[in-house]
């Protein structure tokens, strides 16, 4: 499939919105010595939920829309976030996905959003793209201006700003970096706004055919936040695997379609039943011995376009999301 949209022209009026209303959505801005734009959704500024919200549709590269609501589909926590796209492969893999592994001295960080799809390396004499997903993807974008995004409580070192504009091939002073703590209100709408995202990446680890996902949706609760860092990362994670609900239109059999659907829920992993936080834990909080295929939508949807019919599996769990989000 060959991708044609630039998901850094599309995102780039988010951009501006988000840094020219930054008093009315109470994020920070700095401008770095090397002309670099710094965008504090959360260190030493509130955020909040539609700062969030704009975050996450400039994370799906400007291909998708983020809505706010209230919904009764969990028994107690009506605030959710509703995602969709026209194009799930190309926003939530080749621009939502945090695929970019950041690290300088002690600071370490995902990297995710438009910039991602410009970022490459010199290997061989040659440029090719810093994540191998990329080759897959067949897809490389251009653009004279960039953002991405990193989770984390603290804003990134010069030397990691230098390296994401190098990769980016801009000059720092056309590149903006928006930094969301997942303790604040703007970093976990953004996280809990991956919920589509973590069904595409699973439909991925799972070698079904990027090319026969043609639309999505996805939805789950927006969680209450937390000061401690583990607990804030188990809830947002928690709102997806215990009440994301995910709805995937695809070409293709019956058959392969009804098989996606059962294979993607989160209950499918072997490390289900406990909020993420406890996981994390027991695992002695090393990310690599949990199963993979845990991060996962709860209940999801699979229509096959061609022939009309829907094949839903997994379930929603009140009980586990009322204890993690702490009721």
């Amino acid at each position: 499939m060959r991708y044609t949209a630039s998901v850094n022209k599309l995102s780039q009026p988010l951009v501006q919105q988000l840094v020219a209303q930054a008093d009315k959505l109470r994020v920070g801005i700095d401008r770095l010595p090397n002309g670099c734009t710094i965008v504090d959704a959360g260190i030493n500024v509130p955020g909040g939920l539609e700062a969030g919200r704009i975050i996450a549709e400039i994370c799906l590269g400007g291909m998708g829309t983020v809505t706010i609501t209230h919904s009764t589909y969990t028994e107690h926590w009506p605030l959710s976030v509703t995602v969709h796209t026209g194009n799930p492969v190309l926003a939530c893999l080749g621009s939502q996905y945090a695929g970019w592994s950041l690290s300088h001295e002690k600071y370490y960080a995902l990297g995710s959003g438009p910039a991602r799809a410009m970022a490459s390396k010199v290997k061989e004499g040659q440029r090719e793209p810093v994540e191998e997903l990329y080759k897959e993807l067949a897809y490389q974008d251009s653009a004279d201006s960039t953002v991405l995004v990193i989770e984390n409580d603290a804003i990134p070192p010069i030397e990691i700003v230098e390296k994401v504009a190098i990769a980016c091939q801009v000059d720092p002073s056309s590149l903006t970096i928006i930094v969301t703590p997942t303790s604040s209100l703007a970093g976990g709408v953004q996280v809990v706004s991956r919920v589509l995202e973590v069904a595409m990446h699973k439909a991925h680890a799972l070698h079904f055919p990027l090319e026969n996902i043609i639309d999505g949706s996805g939805s789950a609760p927006i969680c209450p936040p937390h000061p401690k860092f583990v607990k804030a990362m188990g809830r947002t994670n928690d709102a997806i695997l215990f009440a994301g609900q995910v709805h995937l239109f695809v070409k293709g059999s019956d058959t392969d379609a009804e098989q996606l659907a059962k294979a993607l829920p989160s209950s499918t992993s072997k490390d289900y039943g406990k909020p993420f936080a406890e996981i994390f834990k027991a695992v002695e909080y090393d990310f690599f011995k949990i199963d993979p295929l845990l991060f996962s939508p709860a209940s999801v949807i699979v229509t096959a376009v061609e022939s009309g019919k829907s094949f839903r599996a997994g379930q929603l769990d009140n009980a586990l999301l009322d204890q993690s989000f702490g009721l």
